[in-house]
């Protein structure tokens, strides 16, 4: 019920725990394999999953090279995002928001994915970012704003009244670009905007939605030694 309906998978928001449970089993289902949810802290800390179902320490970013492992990001304005790397099957799930962006929460996912890669394995990048509050809605003081610019100058915005903003969204399309994605999705809803979707900023009180993503990809064993 409300404030949390439905299908809020957080376990940190005031929601019966039981509740929960039946969410997150719910997302298990229809990811088709046990789900490890993130506990975000609003850093660039890296969580490696290596067990089905595991119950990763706090961090923003978890990764896995292990098939059958799914991760999710969860959020209610900040940004899930989901990458790929197609030269190892490793996957990451990230939790990115404006302290996490201004601190490197991408790049520092790209490294736990190039370091599961290996340094010869060659293939792509891809990423899906999931809905966020947008640059017309997430309004801050302009100190704010140019702290985080100060890395990302795509996240640069201003509302629909002309105050200071952030486009989170904005910002991590452009640093994956950057990064050498080949492919970048992007969720074009805003979850201010979205009655559908759970916003801190709009609603104080409220659930987190998640984005999943499932390592699949069977990996061969890497070269040892000299060729």
């Amino acid at each position: 019920m409300a404030p949390y309906a439905s299908l809020n998978v957080a376990t940190h928001v005031g929601d019966a725990q039981e509740a929960v449970a039946l969410n997150r089993a719910t997302v298990s289902a229809a990811a088709g394999a046990p789900v490890s949810f993130l506990t975000a802290v609003h850093g660039i800390g890296v969580v490696e999953v290596t067990s089905p179902g595991e119950e990763p320490g706090p961090g923003d970013i978890l990764v896995t090279c292990v098939p059958g492992v799914a991760l999710a990001a969860i959020a209610a304005d900040c940004l899930p995002i989901l990458l790929h790397d197609t030269a190892s099957g490793a996957v990451a799930a990230v939790h990115a928001g404006r302290e996490g962006l201004r601190r490197g929460a991408i790049d520092a996912a790209v490294a736990a994915l190039l370091d599961l890669r290996g340094p010869r394995a060659r293939g792509d990048f891809s990423a899906s970012i999931g809905p966020g509050i947008c640059g017309r809605c997430y309004e801050v003081p302009a100190p704010m704003r140019e702290e985080v610019a100060a890395r990302h100058p795509a996240a640069r915005a201003v509302t629909r009244t002309g105050s200071p903003a952030l486009d989170l969204a904005r910002a991590a399309e452009v640093r994956l670009g950057e990064l050498g994605f080949s492919t970048v999705l992007r969720h074009r809803s805003c979850t201010a905007e979205d009655p559908r979707l759970f916003s801190h900023r709009r609603d104080g009180v409220t659930g987190r939605q998640a984005g999943v993503v499932v390592c699949g990809v069977s990996v061969p064993d890497r070269p040892r030694g000299r060729p």
